[in-house]
């Protein structure tokens, strides 16, 4: 079947019809899926009823993967080569409310990039929706390219030849998690270049949760700036909400977007989401490990 490509929004978005996940795609379809993506940055395919061998096959054909940490504390729940993005315990149920995952995860309800705190560069990631809840769980997504395109002049020159300092801990203390110096020693903080060019050609900002500070600047001036520009990326006009039905793949670009999950009842419901990330080179790896 041949893939068709139809705008989900003005700005970005795509929605792709006729790929099947359950098998390889063919050369005429990886060009198809990597020009929607250089687009419209994010991507959905419905009705991706896939396993997990299936999901790390698709990804694979458009990178190598970053593999999530090897904790050793027990049995993997999924494929190791995904991240486990869910409140399930490794039977499958609801987790407790007091476990750390559940703390550690309230950083993802703000808006940032996947990985700009390693030091290994990522492409897209991919998430595979296996069980949602049936009210709230939405992912928001702002579009950088347009975001740099409307800054003000002030703004911009402030953010074109500066470099900001990334660290996972910094997002995971806007969520309330206690962060000690022995957890920063083992992910330390990495710089990034706040003006980066996305795959289209276009500039994109580079900022989000993950970015706490500037270099050359002082705390307190850093992050009023880091504040304003995500204030004003959050305007409605660069957004865009992808609320989720079962079996949706969804494809987003971490080099010139930013997503957020919003909550829902997690103690009420569940929700099974599969992330596979890719690397902007080979081989597989972790992140952590390099």
């Amino acid at each position: 079947m041949t893939l068709s490509v139809h705008p989900l929004g003005p700005v970005f978005g795509a929605e792709i019809f006729g790929a099947d996940l359950t098998r390889a795609q063919t050369a005429d379809e990886v060009a198809v899926i990597k020009a929607a993506m250089d687009r419209y940055a994010v991507a959905v395919i419905r009705d991706a009823d896939i396993t997990d061998a299936d999901q790390i096959r698709f990804s694979r054909q458009f990178g190598a993967l970053e593999l999530p940490p090897v904790l050793g504390v027990g049995a993997q729940r999924i494929a190791r080569e995904l991240y486990d993005v869910s409140n399930l315990t490794i039977d499958g149920e609801i987790s407790p409310a007091d476990v750390t995952k559940r703390k550690f995860g309230k950083g993802d309800q703000f808006f940032h990039m996947d990985s700009s705190f390693n030091t290994l560069p990522t492409t897209w990631s991919l998430l595979s929706a296996r069980i949602i809840p049936p009210v709230g769980g939405d992912t928001e997504f702002i579009d950088l390219r347009a975001v740099y395109a409307a800054l003000d002049a002030e703004t911009r020159d402030a953010i074109q030849d500066a470099t900001a300092i990334h660290s996972i801990w910094f997002s995971r203390r806007l969520g309330g998690y206690e962060v000690s110096p022995e957890m920063e020693a083992k992910l330390p903080a990495v710089e990034q270049k706040m003006v980066q060019i996305a795959p289209d050609g276009r500039p994109t900002v580079v900022a989000g949760a993950h970015a706490g500070a500037i270099v050359g600047k002082s705390e307190e001036e850093g992050q009023a700036l880091l504040r304003r520009l995500i204030a004003f990326s959050k305007e409605a006009r660069f957004r865009l909400v992808h609320n989720w039905k079962p079996h949706d793949l969804l494809i987003w670009d971490n080099r010139c977007t930013l997503h957020r999950a919003t909550p829902f009842d997690d103690m009420a419901y569940k929700r099974d989401m599969r992330r596979t990330t890719l690397l902007e080179t080979g081989p597989d790896r972790s992140a952590q490990a390099a």
